[in-house]
């Protein structure tokens, strides 16, 4: 056991915080601690709903006891359903494993976006807008943490790797919902903002869901060209003219400008949209980014070795499910082996991936893919 003299300052200081400091019968945190409320009962589940009934517009989505759930459960005694929901999320490990996922730019440096950055922005945009508009912000929330879950490592081109293995194609949108976060027994509602957040599903069923999808598009198409300025990739000042014209080139008055449609455009009509004028600047600023930043022969090159990479792991692993986690493996006909290859494959972050691939099969650095800092 370490004595204390051998401790720096700075330790034995932290030390000294394990407990707290005890007075009028509680335990408090600081020696001064002087923050406090009127004593009185904690606002308990059905009290906040009541509160919540009363502050949300008609046509937002109510929480209601446990939630719509797959399998039943008995309600939380002081938060709603969906806030359970977005609290299981923040929690899970397919979460925590976005920071280790492409968002555009593969083993990004410490200014650019992970998957996981992604989500919270996303989350930031969709809390702004549902908070004006009175929808069920926790919904919101949950939606928008969780939309991402079932990415799989290197951005969009896992969608292409994995496809040929799962019936109907891979979309992470769906894989999200009904395979990665299945076990968290989500409220019919997040699963469904999750499941159809992307434009090429089909509508969301509540008006959260319809806002995290706007908030997605509005979140990626802003950071992403943030951090292409950034990389050297484009600069600033190529955006279209009505493009700037109506949002200008900082990621600050962008969110503005696109968030503020939306708010205007639901005001007046009572739909989830965007004014005319900041839906044509967000699909020309989308576009833009489309040809100069995902099509980019840099971006089509990584493409190509993340399919290389993911398919061989996925074949691999079919031919030796012995490698495959036991709690992933839990039928062992042919099917169920593919199965659990493109659930261990999927959830991957992008080092993981490229890792195994280099120890196990023997990949050469050259045809892996590679950050813009440093050879992967």
């Amino acid at each position: 056991m370490q004595s204390k003299r051998d401790l720096t300052e700075v330790e034995a200081a932290w030390g000294t915080t394990m407990k707290g400091h005890a007075e009028q019968g509680i335990e408090r945190a600081h020696r001064n601690s002087h923050a406090s409320v009127a004593p009185g009962k904690a606002m308990e589940r059905a009290a906040r709903e009541a509160v919540e009934e009363a502050m949300l517009r008609p046509g937002a989505t109510r929480s209601q006891g446990a939630g719509d759930r797959l399998t039943e459960e008995a309600p939380d005694q002081t938060r709603t359903c969906f806030e359970r929901d977005r609290d299981r999320i923040l929690h899970a490990a397919s979460f925590r494993r976005l920071a280790g996922k492409t968002q555009v730019f593969v083993f990004p440096d410490d200014h650019q976006r992970t998957r996981l950055t992604h989500a919270l922005e996303v989350t930031q945009v969709a809390r702004s807008v549902s908070w004006a508009l009175g929808l069920n912000v926790p919904l919101t929330e949950a939606i928008a943490l969780g939309h991402d879950c079932g990415h799989g490592p290197g951005g969009h081109a896992s969608e292409d790797a994995l496809a040929p293995y799962v019936e109907g194609g891979f979309n992470h949108a769906v894989w999200g919902a009904d395979v990665t976060l299945k076990p968290l027994n989500l409220c019919s509602q997040t699963l469904d903002g999750i499941r159809n957040h992307s434009w090429s599903r089909p509508a969301p069923q509540t008006p959260e869901g319809e806002v995290v999808s706007w908030a997605d598009r509005i979140a990626y198409v802003c950071h992403d060209f943030e951090d292409a300025v950034t990389a050297g990739v484009v600069r600033a000042n190529d955006l279209p003219d009505d493009v700037q014209s109506f949002c200008g080139t900082s990621r600050r008055t962008q969110l503005a400008g696109f968030i503020g449609s939306m708010i205007e455009a639901t005001e007046r009509t009572g739909l989830i949209g965007m004014t005319p004028q900041g839906g044509a600047a967000l699909s020309a600023f989308r576009a833009f980014n489309y040809e100069n930043i995902y099509l980019r022969n840099e971006s089509r090159d990584q493409a190509h070795r993340v399919v290389t990479v993911l398919q061989a792991l996925v074949e691999h692993l079919s031919a030796d499910p012995a490698r495959l986690p036991a709690r992933l493996l839990t039928d062992d006909s042919e099917a169920g082996v593919r199965h659990a290859a493109v659930r261990w494959v999927a959830g991957m972050t992008d080092r993981y991936a490229i890792n195994c691939a280099r120890d196990w099969l023997g990949f050469d650095a050259e045809v892996l893919p590679r950050g813009i800092d440093a050879p992967g």
